[in-house]
């Protein structure tokens, strides 16, 4: 062998070596960081299946000498953790499916047909990302409490029922769908409303899909504005009965760690199962415009 083709080959080796040694330190920094963000989570794990001697150790003890479920026991007895879990639920999914329909069919209208002022419409709404929520909390108050929907979960479903960037994520889908479709769809025959079931809801399924993820883990973590309107403990959702309840005795580490993993759970849950759309919804989130 040359020494040119051994110089050629100690130089692919060292190519090689230094990609190898890349890859092994983003493996390293992505783990890491993953642990990082992991940890809180099996703190919270650990410290709920703690005896109360532990608990309140001053040596910290990542793995429990004794499991007990001594205070999930006790926060299922002492708190309606099904009623309230009832409640987000319910919450959550008719305000994912109200803003879903609310905001497709204002982006289609917006996009696909053309009326006088459409672009002002849209450039309000989109100046509503500037506003913060804060400012509308008396005035939707106001609102609520003389519809007599206080203490309901319509008060909080209702103000959230169109989100400015459930509109943004539509449009962009929309601009990207060819007009050729619509048109050859009104030449047969088809109402706009037939459109818009028939040819424009199958094809938005990822964007439907991004929006939901969104809106669901968004409505589901609410705590100030429910914590407002929902004032008897039969209706609290889960963050604000979790909190309230803990409000409400006591300090103990071990039961508050069981009530925030119950509450967490379902999450957990809905990742677990949806994964691949996630994943899905969060490319398109970051390739969209």
């Amino acid at each position: 062998m040359s020494d040119a083709n051994r110089t050629a080959g100690l130089r692919t080796g060292r190519l090689i070596d230094r990609r190898q040694l890349k890859r092994l330190g983003v493996y390293v920094a992505l783990y890491g960081t993953a642990l990082l963000f992991l940890a809180p989570y099996a703190w919270m794990i650990s410290t709920s299946l703690k005896p109360e001697s532990e608990v309140f150790s001053l040596v910290p003890h990542w793995i429990p000498s004794e499991v007990t479920v001594k205070w999930y026991a006790q926060v299922l007895a002492e708190a309606p953790i099904f009623q309230w879990l009832i409640n987000t639920t319910l919450i959550a999914t008719a305000t994912t499916v109200i803003v879903v329909i609310v905001d497709s069919m204002i982006a289609f209208s917006l996009t696909k047909f053309d009326w006088p002022g459409r672009k002002a419409v849209f450039a309000l709404i989109m100046a509503s990302f500037m506003v913060p929520i804060y400012v509308n909390m008396v005035p939707l108050y106001t609102l609520i409490s003389d519809l007599g929907l206080l203490n309901s979960p319509l008060a909080v479903i209702l103000p959230f029922s169109a989100f400015p960037l459930g509109v943004f994520l539509f449009v962009q889908f929309f601009d990207g769908l060819p007009d050729e479709v619509i048109e050859a769809a009104l030449i047969d025959g088809f109402s706009s409303f037939q459109i818009y079931t028939r040819i424009v809801l199958p094809l938005m399924k990822p964007a439907m899909a991004s929006l939901s993820l969104f809106t669901f883990v968004y409505t589901w973590n609410q705590f100030l504005w429910p914590l407002i309107v929902l004032q008897g403990s039969e209706t609290f959702t889960l963050p604000v009965g979790v909190v309230t309840a803990a409000t409400a005795r006591t300090f103990q580490p071990g039961l508050e760690m069981a009530a925030t993993f119950l509450a967490a759970l379902p999450l957990f849950l809905v990742f677990l199962v949806l994964q691949e759309q996630i994943v899905k919804a969060v490319q398109m989130q970051g390739t969209t415009g």
